[in-house]
C-alpha cells in the first residue's frame, strides 16, 4: 500500500512534527487545523472568523492532496467552549458544501496554542 505525505504551501510548516494530511489508497486523512493564517498566526476576530479560516486551512490541504470539500466524508470539530457551537455552526453550513459530511464535535480542554477551534478531516482521495 503506498502511502503519501502532504504539506499545503498555502499553510504554515510545521513538517518537522507533522503532515498536513495522509494519502493512502482511496483515503485521505487531514491533520488538525487551527486558525493560523500561512505564516502560523491566529487570525484576528472571534469564533467566526477562526471557524472560516480552519475551513480554509483544510480546503488549501484538500487542494494540495488533489481533493476537494465535495469528498470530504468525515469531520472532526474541537471547541474550546461548547457555548461557541451555535456561532461555529453559522460559519460551517455556510462555508461546507451540501450535502454535509458526517461530523462530530465535541469541548477539549486543552487545543494547541490555546486556540478556540480545531478542525480534521477525512476525504476521499
Amino acid at each position: 500500500m503506498s502511502v503519501e505525505k502532504i504539506n499545503s504551501s498555502e499553510n504554515a510548516n510545521f513538517s518537522h512534527i507533522l503532515s498536513h494530511a495522509t494519502k493512502v489508497p482511496g483515503l485521505i486523512f487531514i491533520s488538525g487545523q487551527v486558525p493560523g493564517d500561512k505564516d502560523g498566526k491566529i487570525v484576528l476576530g472571534g469564533i467566526k472568523e477562526h471557524a472560516a479560516q480552519c475551513i480554509k486551512n483544510i480546503g488549501n490541504v484538500l487542494e494540495a492532496a488533489g481533493s476537494s470539500w465535495e469528498k470530504v466524508v468525515k469531520v472532526n470539530v474541537y471547541l474550546k467552549d461548547m457555548d461557541n457551537f451555535a456561532e461555529m455552526n453559522e460559519v460551517y453550513e455556510k462555508l461546507i458544501p451540501s450535502p454535509k459530511p458526517a461530523r462530530t464535535c465535541i469541548q477539549a480542554a486543552k487545543l494547541p496554542n490555546d486556540v478556540d477551534i480545531e478542525m480534521e478531516a477525512i476525504a476521499a482521495a
